[in-house]
């Protein structure tokens, strides 16, 4: 008969409940021993998170600000309202109804930590109060169960705050050990972790209580990613009314779904500098709508498709009536003589009729002979100077007939073969006379570079990447010298900033790629969020004439690999995440009806499927502390990095006596 356990869970800064509604799918189990969780409470500032975390976690969130008043004055800029007051330990019980947890889950702010923020900016005092919120919600936690602490905490962030944040998590740490905890910082990626159809690094800090937890904890094991279309494809075509609001396509510009479309699956906005542009239009594509207009007018008949029906009109301006033929051959052969065809000079001519015009049969032939006399009459015949010309008749004009030659003499005084004449670089020059000049034969042809040191200062001058620059003088703009640079690095991708160099610009991703970790910001022009999706989409009707470049519009453009480049919906993000299951489709929303918003919640949210990998081992590890166990040997590394050990070997070692 099973044993089970019921282990507790608190949540800081929960957001909507990613991270909750994980643990609540959690479970373990140790011999006859089974773990499962329940969450008992949620601290957030924002209503409609805490309306969301409610729904997914099960049970109550709280409205709760953990700004201390310095800091509430440097993140607003102003006073706090009437009625604010610095939250207090005994906030913490309320919130989590007056129950102890045995695992708290921090999911701190990160704004000021993120990659995607200017370092000018992270430290400026509104973004560094902000950082601060994280200590003092650290501080405030482990004072209200100072008494009775929890046996884990798990401290979420970006990876970006192991540098940006050093001087932050020293303090946490040095926290940690005052209250009796053992630490340990890992980067994890929590795709790896839940098995998603995205990357998603993330800085993980786990705390165990050394009297409490006596055992390993080991790591989740990790996961293959997935790709893109093994999530998306259980969800319903986007804009299918019975997928719910979060389902919609986003209403972009025109000339915004023309670039998605042009942008190889893959890649990002980088495909598009392949293409070539001609007077701001593309040289080597066309693009037209596609409907009922393309089908009739003008239109051309594959030879192995049905024609459309025929009318009383049927030109080739009134419908498809036109075809294109594959056959080449006999088809001029027997009675149906071909009218004005041309016959090949070595070929044979046809049976000569007494119908013998051009129009009666093939009786033309293609002589590549030249008839005599006929360039007697070129027109812009130039003559050579030792030919006789033309009879001079009384249309003389150049464009009438041979009446131009080429006249080797120069005008004007005699010159000799020594003017305008260059002389080769090995060669020896003419003596220098009086009048100079090219006209002289003073001329040579220089073979050398023009980066000699006495060219180098030439004005506007650009200097190349690996050169040293000229010295800066008190008149040192570009006209004044070498003071410009060829500099190599793209404007848009600098060398150190790691989230702009993985994070293109309307990056499009393949069907069978997992996407990269979905932030807050996931809008189609800002990183990888289109996706090239094989599936046929739903009919639009008669496409019509193609809309202006800045009309907004739900449109269907395949690209050039067949696939319909578009953007994510919001459910689609959800979905990513883990925060939706395909059979809640239809009925799971988020609190209020901004796309914006939602996708904010869902960029901060913890990943369901990797906050349930957590919860798992964090069971296990629970049930051997109650068993009394000491160890489990296991093939999953212990959590915890190769110089820090303290989660592993930190037990007190017993007293040796004779």
């Amino acid at each position: 008969m099973d044993i089970e356990r019921e282990y507790r869970v608190a949540h800081m800064c929960c957001s909507i409940g990613g991270g909750a509604k994980g643990f609540r799918k959690g479970s373990a189990r140790v011999g006859s021993m089974r773990a499962k969780f329940r969450n008992i409470g949620g601290i957030d500032v924002v209503p409609s998170a805490l309306a969301d975390f409610e729904h997914m976690a099960g049970c109550k969130g709280t409205l709760l600000d953990l700004f201390s008043l310095d800091q509430y004055r440097a993140f607003h800029g102003k006073e706090p309202p009437p009625g604010w007051r610095e939250a207090t330990p005994a906030d913490i019980h309320r919130a989590f109804g007056y129950e102890r947890p045995h695992i708290v889950f921090m999911s701190m702010p990160c704004k000021g930590f993120s990659g995607l923020l200017a370092e000018k900016v992270s430290l400026s005092p509104k973004y560094q109060a902000l950082n601060g919120l994280t200590l003092r919600g650290v501080w405030l936690l482990l004072e209200a169960y100072k008494d009775d602490p929890p046996e884990f905490l798990l401290f979420e962030n970006v990876p970006r705050i192991a540098t940006r944040g050093r001087w932050l998590l020293d303090q946490i740490q040095a926290i940690y050990d005052a209250y009796g905890y053992a630490w340990a910082e890992t980067t994890h990626d929590c795709g790896e972790l839940g098995g998603l159809g995205q990357s998603r690094k993330r800085f993980l800090m786990v705390a165990r209580h050394r009297e409490k937890v006596p055992p390993f904890l080991y790591e989740p094991p990790k996961r293959r990613l997935r790709g893109v279309g093994e999530v998306l494809e259980k969800l319903p075509l986007p804009g299918d009314p019975a997928a719910g609001p979060m389902h919609r396509m986003p209403s972009l510009q025109w000339k915004t779904w023309v670039r998605l479309a042009f942008v190889e699956a893959g890649s990002d906005w980088r495909s598009l500098n392949r293409l070539r542009v001609e007077d701001g239009a593309l040289a080597d594509y066309g693009i037209a709508p596609e409907g009922d207009w393309q089908a009739s007018v003008l239109g051309v008949r594959k030879w192995e498709e049905p024609s459309g029906t025929v009318a009383g009109r049927s030109s080739p301006t009134n419908g498809s009536y036109s075809v294109a033929d594959p056959r080449y051959g006999n088809w001029h052969d027997g009675a149906s003589s071909a009218k004005l065809r041309v016959t090949d000079w070595n070929g044979s001519s046809f049976c000569v009729t007494g119908a013998q015009h051009v129009a009666s049969g093939a009786l033309s032939v293609a002589d590549p002979r030249m008839p005599q006399g006929s360039s007697e009459y070129g027109q812009y015949g130039v003559r050579r100077w030792e030919e006789t010309a033309g009879a001079v008749i009384n249309v003389k004009s150049p464009g009438q007939g041979g009446f131009a030659v080429s006249d080797p003499r120069i005008p004007g005084p005699p010159r000799f073969n020594n003017v305008f004449r260059i002389v080769p670089w090995g060669s020896t020059s003419p003596a220098i006379a009086g009048p100079g000049g090219p006209a002289g034969g003073l001329a040579v042809a220089d073979p050398r570079a023009p980066q000699r040191e006495n060219y180098k200062p030439i004005k506007y001058k650009v200097s190349g990447w690996d050169e040293a620059s000229k010295t800066v003088i008190g008149a040192s703009h570009a006209g004044d010298g070498a003071f410009a640079v060829a500099d190599p690095r793209p404007d848009c991708l600098p060398a150190d900033r790691e989230t702009y160099r993985t994070q293109g610009h309307y990056g499009v991703r393949r069907w069978t790629e997992p996407t990269g970790a979905v932030p807050a910001y996931a809008k189609y022009d800002r990183g990888a969020w289109a996706v090239a999706d094989p599936r046929e989409p739903q009919a639009s009707g008669d496409a019509g004439a193609l809309p202006a470049p800045d009309d907004r519009l739900v449109a269907v453009i395949r690209a050039l690999d067949g696939t319909w480049h578009r953007p994510f919906t919001t459910l689609e993000l959800a979905a990513l995440q883990s925060l939706v299951d395909p059979e809640e489709v239809g009925t799971w929303c988020l609190a209020g009806s901004s796309d914006s918003a939602w996708r904010e919640h869902i960029g901060n949210a913890v990943p369901p499927d990797a906050a349930q990998a957590i919860a798992e081992v964090m069971g296990r590890t629970l049930l051997l502390a109650e068993m009394g166990e000491t160890f489990m040997l296991s093939a999953d590394r212990i959590w915890v990095q190769p110089i820090e050990v303290a989660l592993a070997v930190d037990t007190p070692v017993p007293e040796v006596r004779p």
